[in-house]
């Protein structure tokens, strides 16, 4: 059985009672900004105009191809009688149409050779299988699947994978890249330390949104330590960004402008984007 891919689902569904935020802010190439709250997908355009982009949908992560399409999941409970949840996975266009390419189904997303968020130019998908031992896959847009790397790993958290086909993964508080060759190394360890070298409480959800840039710097959102933290390839590591109380990171991007766009949260739930540009001008959407 697929434990680790069955227990992010479990956690994500919990996420619905136990509010653990979201982690899916992305832009297309128009300068979109695309974020959820888990209720909906919202749209900043670059003028700063906010708009629902795709209403009445749960999700937590998102994803936009070569041509601007944008995906995500809901995820539902039907409720206490029956127990059961349900999902789907939708497509958007750019001229706003919605559609589903998963029709709603029962259970979790846990079919996982259908549809996984973490992709790479080419369209190949990653995923996290763990029973003894963690199996990292792989699978072509034609539908062959690989096993890129298997280790004995202490807890494996969100994966990302950046422009150069390198993957990125939390392994307990180290961070573990992938090469495409199938190469593994510590990039840095201790990730969620602070700066008395005390490293956050053990959550999955300890280091949440992860992605990289062109010249394979790495991000990581913790939310513990209220900061973005930016890792070289070497494992040089800066805290590129804070966010004030009460928020907290979840995710965040670098636009082609440079500007940072950060997706926080609250104890209460609510979600904003905070907008930090080049200039240091920052501005709340």
């Amino acid at each position: 059985m697929r434990k680790l891919a069955r227990l992010f689902l479990l956690l994500a569904a919990q996420s619905i009672v136990f509010a653990h935020p979201g982690v899916a802010i992305v832009a297309d190439s128009r300068g979109n900004v695309y974020y959820t709250d888990l209720n909906q997908v919202w749209c900043l355009s670059p003028a700063g105009k906010k708009t629902v982009a795709v209403r009445d949908v749960h999700t937590h992560e998102l994803w936009i191809d070569s041509l601007d399409n944008l995906y995500g999941e809901h995820l539902w409970y039907e409720g206490d009688a029956s127990g059961k949840w349900g999902h789907r996975v939708w497509k958007r266009t750019p001229g706003g149409t919605v559609t589903d390419i998963i029709p709603s189904r029962q259970g979790f997303r846990d079919d996982f050779d259908d549809f996984h968020f973490v992709r790479d130019r080419a369209g190949n998908m990653y995923w996290a299988d763990e029973d003894s031992v963690t199996v990292i896959r792989k699978r072509t847009p034609g539908g062959r699947a690989t096993d890129i790397l298997r280790k004995v790993m202490r807890r494996a958290g969100w994966m990302t994978v950046s422009p150069g086909g390198t993957v990125y993964l939390v392994d307990g508080d180290d961070l573990i890249a992938i090469a495409p060759g199938g190469e593994a190394r510590t990039v840095a360890r201790g990730v969620t330390t602070d700066e008395q070298g005390r490293p956050a409480t053990y959550d999955r959800h300890a280091v949440m949104g992860l992605w990289t840039d062109w010249e394979e710097n790495v991000y990581l959102a913790i939310p513990e330590r209220d900061c973005i933290k930016r890792i070289g390839p070497g494992g040089g590591t800066t805290v590129l960004d804070r966010s004030s109380s009460p928020w907290k990171p979840s995710g965040a991007l670098i636009d082609a402008r440079g500007d940072l766009w950060v997706l926080e949260y609250s104890p209460l739930n609510t979600v904003r984007v905070r907008q930090v540009q080049r200039n240091g001008v920052t501005r709340i959407h």
